[in-house]
Order: structure tokens, then sequence, then C-alpha cells
């Protein structure tokens, strides 16, 4: 099995947001000297606690500082650019990093109604969706009407996101689909799986391929690993009662602040859902999926105040899974 990293350039509450960018790049020197097979990031527009909207150039300052590893996008948010304009972006990518680059594409809007609106998008069905990946696929292989340049480029493998109805689709274009979010944790994974195997109608010679997102940290003990996910889970916690998904904190400052019981009981249930643990916690957690699923790859992910920390973990993942 594969095991790659996603980083999502999480801001830290009291630090200079562009530091999210600069450990981003950091961390995949370090994936690369790990072993990861990849190292993706993420797209996400006027988010407090996110400082990436725009994988295509934060990919290009990865790719300078990194010689071996893969780099893609998980993912670009296709209703919010033109089919031509990613191909020729990641297509650009693919000529300054040989056979390094992939392209993992979402339907997902901005996070708030403002942000959708600037955007100047309207929610996108999953026939549009379809319709869209199949655009960028034409321009990066050169069956378009335009030749998005450079024309000499190499492949740039495309993987669509799914959360719903994304494995339906990723299936019909004979596309590799990476699961995360509530698909991976409800009691009809493999059914849902199952049925995009069966679906499957191969493009170019392609085979069904089954890429897990998961965010995983991993510590001492379990307790110290919930821990280490505290500060991410606080952030989904207070983004619900907020609307703004916000920077990462500390863990004592969460722990001495005055908590109601409807943020308590959902701070609890994040913790529950999160892959946090000792290093035998997770390798069961983790073998169980996998017998469940029969995933080809493991994209993990990971956040925490604490960088040492965070990089500790990594380092464990690696070496547990790898």
């Amino acid at each position: 099995m594969r095991l790659s990293l996603l980083d999502r350039s999480r801001t830290r509450r009291g630090q200079a947001e562009s530091a999210a960018l600069e450990h981003s790049v950091l961390r995949a020197i370090a994936a690369e000297q790990q072993g990861y097979h990849r190292f993706w990031v993420a797209e996400h527009h006027a988010v407090p606690g996110i400082a990436s909207g725009s994988p295509a150039v934060l990919l290009s300052a990865i790719g300078a500082r990194t010689a071996r590893i893969r780099l893609g996008s998980g993912g670009v948010m296709l209703p919010n650019h033109r089919p031509l304009v990613v191909a020729e972006q990641f297509r650009m990518l693919e000529a300054l990093y040989p056979g390094r680059i992939d392209l993992g594409l979402g339907r997902s809007l901005g996070f708030t109604a403002p942000v959708r609106e600037a955007l100047g998008r309207r929610r996108t069905t999953p026939e549009e969706f379809a319709e869209e990946i199949t655009a960028v696929r034409e321009h990066l292989e050169g069956t378009a009407a335009l030749t998005a340049r450079p024309g000499d480029a190499g492949e740039v493998p495309l993987f669509v996101l799914a959360t719903g109805s994304g494995l339906d689709t990723a299936a019909a274009l004979g596309l590799p689909v990476v699961v995360g979010g509530p698909v991976l944790l409800s009691d009809e994974i493999e059914d849902r799986l199952a049925a995009y195997r069966r679906a499957f109608r191969p493009h170019r010679g392609s085979a069904p391929t089954v890429v897990l997102s998961a965010d995983v940290l991993v510590a001492d003990t379990d307790a110290e690993a919930r821990e280490l996910a505290l500060p991410e889970v606080w952030a989904i916690v207070r983004s619900r009662e907020t609307g703004e998904f916000p920077p990462l904190e500390d863990v004592a400052g969460i722990r001495a602040r005055d908590i109601g019981d409807r943020e308590r009981s959902r701070l609890e249930h994040g913790l529950e859902n999160m892959w946090a643990g000792s290093e035998r916690t997770i390798t069961e957690r983790v073998g169980r999926l996998l017998e469940r699923t029969g995933a080809d790859e493991l994209l993990v992910s990971g956040s925490t105040t604490d960088r040492e920390a965070l990089a500790e973990s990594d380092h464990r993942v690696s070496a547990l899974l790898g």
C-alpha cells in the first residue's frame, strides 16, 4: 500500500499566516526524506485557518525544493476555474517537474456565501462536474479543440475527490477516486466502493484505484495523540458555531476555555472520529479499514499547533505504515 501526505497549510493563532506556507514547503521536504509517495496541497478561499488558496502556486514552490516525491492537489475545486486554465497550470507544473505531478479534482464551492459570491459560481451538479473533468482531461491529453501549453509536457494523472456522488463520476470516467470525510466513516463504505469497481469504465487501460484520505496523528499514547488532535477538532467545532474556520489554537488555551455542553459534545465526537492514537491503535485501525476496503493507497493528513509534534507524528506514520 502506498502512503502519501496531504497538507492544508493550516495557520496558527498568533503567528503570521505566511508562515503556514513555508511550513508546507518544509513538511514536503521532510515527507520526501521519509519516503512518502505523494505530497498534496489543498484549495480554500478566504478561510482564516488556511493559507493556501492556489494549489498550483504552492506546488511550484514545493517542486523547487524537492526532487523525487510526487506533487498534487487535494484538490483543485473545479467549479471555481475554467478547465483550460486548470490544464495549463498543471501542464506547466509537469513541464517544470517532469513525472511528478498529479491533479486531484473536487466540486466543493466556497466555505461561506460571501466567498461563493466572490468566486462567481453557482452550485454545480454531478453531471456538470463530470463534463468539466472531461474537458480538463481532453486538454491534458491533447484531444480538445485547443491545445493547452506547453504542448510537449508529460502525462498528468487525474483523481476525483469523492464525498458522495464523486464515486459514480469517477467510475463513469474511468478515474482513480480519493475517498474521505463522512463516506469513509459510514457503514456503507464497502458497498459504495464495490459499486465503484463494478461500474468502472476503463479509459486508456485504467483500472479502479481507491485512495483513502484520513486525519492521522501518532504519539506515545492514545491520550497524547488526542491532545495533538484537539486543536484541529476544536477549530471544526468553532466553525459550526461561528461559520468561520479559525486558525489553530494551543491546547492549553483550549483547555482553559469555558466550553458549553453542546460544544463539548461536538468536541468529544470529533475526537472519536479522528485517527489519533498510539502506534498500536493506529496500526489496528488502519488494518481493519484496509481489510474492509481493499484500498490501494492511504493519503494521511493531520494538523496540530505544535509543529515539532506534527513533524514527529509524520515520521512515526511513515515508519509505521509506509
